[in-house]
């Protein structure tokens, strides 16, 4: 009895293996998550400098008008990857043709209570066929990436607590309502960038793109 449970057991064991081979990590629940891609674009300025796009966005804009922002937003089910996306929304908010935008790399995921961004960095060919949609776009404005690797951001922290609806089973939990939740805290970043402040996960995907940039500088 013990060695038919021992080769059932490891049958068993070879069918997760086998199945955990074929399986790509990625982000536990992102399925339940909104999806959204969002692109930090680089673009010669008129002297030549390297610079980075930012919008502004449009003053009517349901949510967060008038903040800076990247290019970026929902992830269609039409749009082939996160890049795509990503892409398509670049050219619709700037009016440029999909071929100017090209794909330089990818940075971290970010991921929040309630969605995933990811984030790529990609190349505008130039700015001449530029015709940014005004219901979405305020303003677009430019800032060298030089000025950008000189510049660090004040940080703030936030604090994070959870709070229970008002039907959560406390009755299943040890210590019940008195159960000894952790409390977090995150970084907020703030950028002042040509009288614009620069902050939330826009702040915080330039400050993922701007360390990898001085890191890899360190390193040469």
């Amino acid at each position: 009895m013990a060695d038919g449970t021992n080769r059932n057991m490891g049958k068993t064991i070879a069918e997760v293996e086998a199945l955990l081979g074929k399986h790509r990590p990625g982000i536990m629940g992102e399925q339940d998550f909104s999806r959204f891609s969002v692109l930090v674009p680089l673009v010669r300025g008129e002297d030549g400098q390297l610079c980075v796009l930012f919008e502004k966005r449009a003053a009517t804009m349901r949510r967060q008008a008038g903040e800076i922002c990247f290019p970026g937003g929902r992830i269609d089910p039409e749009d082939a990857s996160e890049w795509d996306a990503a892409r398509r929304e670049t050219s619709e908010e700037l009016g440029l043709p999909l071929e100017q935008i090209h794909f330089v790399g990818t940075l971290d995921t970010l991921v929040t209570p309630a969605s995933c961004i990811y984030p790529f960095v990609g190349f505008l060919d130039s700015l001449e066929e530029l015709h940014p949609n005004s219901a979405e776009v305020g303003e677009v404005f430019l800032v060298p990436l030089a000025k950008l690797l000189a510049t660090s951001p004040d940080i703030y922290q936030a604090k994070i607590r959870v709070e229970p609806g008002p039907d959560y089973p406390y009755h299943l939990i040890p210590g019940g309502e008195e159960y000894p939740w952790r409390f977090g805290s995150v970084s907020h970043y703030f950028y002042q960038l040509k009288g614009r402040v620069v902050w939330g996960m826009t702040a915080r995907i330039l400050t993922h793109f701007i360390d990898l940039l001085r890191q890899a500088k360190e390193q040469e």
